[in-house]
């Protein structure tokens, strides 16, 4: 009941002071999640909770009863910034049935590890398969990264934190002899246990081999638009900055995001002697200071769903103390649209392109709250009554032909559908309350809005 009372809050808040962000209750059931992810155009999406288990999620937000993966305290350690923390599928999954691990183990460091999915279940993976990429030792517990995602260039990019501590005492994240403070990029279709991409900056000359860039504190999830491949990581800051960069595509080799010496745009420690000049590192897009209680930065995705065009081409992100969700444009202009007021500590993208936070133990969908209730985004398309009672009437004054109707709860869960004419739709069953309702064309373009039952 407490959850109810607080989304119909949340939505009240939302119309009263006409915010466009909103969040709506997708699923529910999960412990400490930090990972939604999905395979190349699978319906599914997949929740990693960092205890070591792998949940799936289907697209009418029920969640399957079997995890899909277990990694029990014989493989991987816990607690504090440590534990299950990223997972990868594959760019050819649907054929190969690999995906890629992202834990600390038993003795704290980070392992890169490759598993299959079962060939008899595809819902179940094969505990069996874990095959050990990469091991990169952890001098302390926290500062562990965790994300890894596939590039538009195939290869497997691997977000790797300083190390841990405060400041970067060892200045690991300037070292290019260690993995420790770097984006690391390695090739798993070649080489034993894996290739090294020939366009790493370090190949055939000082440095390691994996190393793509350099000078990261703590990435806390990157993405790459899957519409044209950029780049966006989200840095936890120290005291002060949280950053956010973004690499248009194709992305450079050998970047140096500045860490230790600069936090955000602002000096932090140049006492090694070996810093960079600040002009020849990477500078945020954008970046925000710790006031208001902000401190910690969880990164997200550029919108490229179809349902909320007001969201088109924007990076979403939040901060992970206050719960806010914020959004950069093309322009690198950050806005705050809205507070969740709970800790938000990861974003998800299904195959579409729509968004998602987890946040507790809820998996949440993001919306836009400001599509009116009958424009549909689209002049022309409306229905009536509103609110309504046991019908509805869709009128259609385009040339645009309309094949499919969908009524969803607040919870995301899908309550109504009809197909052909949808010109008439009995809601007669449907209890009191406010729902959304989706038509679609011929082309599969979605159009949205709100519908309030009496």
């Amino acid at each position: 009941m407490k959850k109810i009372i607080l989304f119909s809050f949340i939505f009240l808040y939302t119309f009263s002071f006409g915010q466009t962000i909103g969040i709506q209750s997708f699923a529910t059931g999960f412990t400490s999640p930090v990972e939604i992810t999905h395979p190349a155009n699978d319906s599914r999406l997949f929740v990693v909770q960092q205890g070591g288990i792998i949940k799936i999620v289907n697209a009418d937000g029920t969640v399957n009863a079997m995890p899909f993966l277990t990694l029990t305290t014989a493989t991987i350690s816990t607690g504090g910034e440590r534990g299950l923390l990223g997972l990868a599928f594959h760019p050819n999954y649907a054929s190969n049935g690999y995906f890629y691990l992202n834990y600390t183990n038993t003795s704290g460091n980070t392992v890169i590890a490759r598993y299959s999915v079962s060939t008899t279940d595809a819902n179940i993976a094969d505990a069996s398969s874990g095959t050990i990429l990469l091991t990169v030792t952890q001098p302390f517990s926290n500062h562990n990264g965790g994300s890894l995602k596939f590039g538009p260039d195939g290869y497997l990019y691997i977000g790797m934190g300083d190390g841990g501590s405060g400041g970067d005492p060892g200045n690991r994240a300037q070292n290019i002899n260690e993995n420790l403070g770097k984006m690391l990029r390695i090739d798993v279709d070649s080489g034993s246990p894996y290739g090294i991409p020939p366009t790493n900056p370090y190949v055939g000359v000082a440095g390691n081999d994996e190393i793509w860039s350099i000078g990261m504190r703590n990435p806390w999830k990157f993405s790459f638009n899957r519409i044209n491949g950029d780049l966006w990581i989200a840095d936890v800051g120290q005291n002060l900055i949280e950053e956010i960069n973004k690499i248009a595509s194709p992305q450079p080799v050998g970047l140096n995001f500045g860490w230790r010496c600069y936090e955000g745009n602002s000096v932090y420690d140049t006492s090694s002697g070996t810093c960079p000049t600040y002009a020849s590192t990477v500078a945020p897009i954008n970046q925000y200071q710790h006031a208001l209680n902000r401190c910690s930065i969880t990164g997200g995705y550029v919108y490229t769903g179809t349902l909320y065009p007001n969201f088109a081409d924007k990076y979403f992100f939040a901060d992970y103390c206050t719960g806010e969700i914020g959004t950069i444009n093309n322009l690198g202009a950050l806005t705050w649209g809205y507070d969740a007021a709970f800790t938000i500590s990861t974003f998800g993208e299904d195959k579409d392109g729509e968004l998602y936070v987890a946040g507790g133990g809820v998996v949440y969908k993001i919306i836009d709250t400001s599509l009116g209730l009958n424009d549909f985004n689209k002049i022309g398309l409306s229905f009536y009554p509103n609110p309504a009672k046991s019908e509805i009437f869709i009128k259609n004054n385009t040339n645009t032909t309309l094949t499919k109707a969908k009524i969803f709860d607040l919870t995301g869960k899908l309550v109504l559908t009809k197909s052909g004419d949808i010109s008439s739709i009995i809601i007669a069953d449907l209890t009191k309350g406010l729902y959304l309702l989706t038509v679609e064309d011929l082309a599969g373009n979605q159009y949205q809005t709100k519908l309030i039952v009496e």
